[in-house]
């Protein structure tokens, strides 16, 4: 039924403007659906029907964002006397209709179609080891990006304008020189863990582990974590990734029978990014101040679970006996299950199956190939032997496979260029969410420990998740921790942690 002028004239132009952009994101929500259809559900020759679908999705949505009367709405909203939420608001929409508004609606519809068709080329080139299969793919999709890039502003480095897709509040300078500061003080540690004679309990978990009492284990760590399995549940994937809203948040993992370890820390890891996504106010869904800040934020969420919970020594105080009733072929303690979790690889070419410190230098390599690629100075046919020759140079180590090198993730055949370098910063921000946390919170090693994680989720969903795209990155941070965003935090936690595992 169509609302009538009275009805629309007593309304503000904020409320209809929120009530256009509530439309757009549903519809993005349902290709959401999609896509986690598409990687976990959908029959392997779905992919044509699928594509056209994704695509006339992403066109719509773009055509309702640069519609002229959304602009209109904005501009008349803006001119209203906005509250201060509003403004925030108002901020977050305006950023969002300017970029899209100089993006033609044909390319969104062609980026769109190109990831559809690349996600099955990129499964079935990394099962076969054949790069030539996806290479066609990426050449396309770097093509698309570049021109993406050039509608949005063609007077500025095209990296720094895809890096803002992923991170908008974060200036790439401010981004590149905390990474170089993480990246100084970590060169020189992994090299002094490597001549270190320390001996850690690697072995703690050796063994094989039947997928199926896998999936039991992590969904032992997901209830204990307090997962809301009425709004979530779990699933494999090849790359194991969240998504979703507060009212249904999915997690996928993935398992490999020699390796307990990677599946749940995986899982864990999935779960925060859930709990981020949970967290956000019911009442505003579909609103800004019902989205996700952006993906520095969200990784920082997955990566303090992972770390700074999953990987202490509180967690496995916790969680051993619950592992060890699984597999009782497991015979560990406490401390040497500490150990395992936190050993740092020397011969591990696998970014997902990375140690919190080695980890980064995985990210360090794909940043400065899709640098390159977006710049022009690396060709598509020559990543493979690029991608080894960073890999040697960064980590000593080189793949034997393009499997287990530069077709190993999944993002490129996304388009998802600038995306990788959020990954260290959300590590980065975890170390300083949770020193701010420790503060807080009385004796959180201790409720850690005894299995209590509901005051850790509170706090982060008071200081973070209930907050939305209200407040921008730095601000976000400066308001939960009572500092600026800085390396500090992490700097001196991997110092401690591993100095003292590795008696550096």
């Amino acid at each position: 039924m169509a609302q009538s002028s009275a009805e629309s004239d007593s309304e503000s132009a904020y409320d209809r403007l929120l009530t256009k952009y509530k439309r757009i994101a549903n519809v993005e929500n349902a290709g959401g659906i999609l896509s986690w259809d598409q990687q976990v559900m959908m029959p392997d020759e779905g992919t044509p029907a699928r594509s056209q679908q994704m695509s006339a999705l992403s066109a719509l949505s773009h055509e309702l964002l640069t519609d002229d009367e959304f602009g209109d709405l904005l501009d008349a909203a803006e001119a209203d006397d906005p509250t201060d939420e509003q403004a925030d608001v108002l901020r977050e929409l305006r950023r969002d209709y300017e970029r899209a508004a100089r993006v033609p609606n044909d390319l969104v519809e062609k980026i769109s179609a190109a990831s559809s068709e690349a996600i099955p080329a990129w499964k079935q080139a990394k099962a076969e080891d054949d790069f030539e299969k996806f290479a066609p793919h990426l050449e396309k999709h770097v093509e698309l990006k570049r021109q993406y890039a050039e509608h949005i502003d063609p007077d500025r480095d095209p990296y720094e304008v895809l890096f803002e897709d992923y991170e908008p509040c974060l200036p790439l300078e401010q981004a590149e020189e905390i990474l170089a500061e993480v990246r100084e003080v970590l060169v020189p540690m992994i090299a002094d863990i490597r001549e270190s004679d320390a001996d850690l309990a690697v072995d703690a978990f050796e063994g094989e582990f039947p997928e199926e009492d896998q999936e039991e284990l992590v969904r032992d760590a997901l209830t204990t974590l307090g997962y809301p399995w009425e709004r979530g549940r779990l699933d494999t994937a090849p790359h194991p990734f969240s998504s979703g809203t507060q009212f249904d948040a999915r997690v996928t993992t993935r398992y490999d029978e020699s390796d307990v370890l990677g599946s749940l820390f995986s899982t864990v890891h999935e779960f925060g990014h859930a709990l981020y996504t949970l967290g956000l106010p019911d009442e505003h869904y579909a609103t800004p101040l019902g989205e996700d800040r952006n993906l520095s934020v969200h990784e920082s969420q997955s990566r303090l679970w992972e770390n700074h919970v999953g990987r202490s020594r509180a967690f496995w105080r916790h969680f051993l006996p619950t592992l060890e009733d699984r597999f009782p072929e497991v015979d560990a303690t406490v401390e040497e299950a500490y150990e395992a979790a936190n050993r740092v690889y020397d011969d591990n070419l696998i970014r997902v199956e990375a140690d919190e410190l080695t980890y980064h230098l995985h990210i360090v390599i794909r940043f400065e190939l899709e640098r390159d690629l977006i710049a022009g100075d690396l060709d598509v046919e020559d990543v493979p032997e690029a991608w080894n020759d960073k890999y040697e140079e960064y980590l000593g180590i080189r793949p034997d496979t393009d499997s287990e090198g530069c077709l190993q993730d999944i993002h490129w055949a996304y388009g998802n260029f600038g995306y990788f370098p959020t990954y260290s910063l959300g590590s980065i921000m975890a170390a300083q969410l949770f020193s701010a946390a420790e503060a807080d919170i009385d004796d959180l090693d201790g409720k850690l420990a005894d299995g209590e994680f509901g005051d850790l989720r509170e706090w982060l969903r008071e200081n973070i998740h209930r907050h939305g795209r209200r407040y921008e990155t730095n601000d976000l941070v400066k308001r939960a921790t009572g500092e600026d965003f800085a390396a500090d935090a992490f700097l001196d936690y991997v110092e401690s942690k591993y100095g003292a595992l590795y008696d550096l």
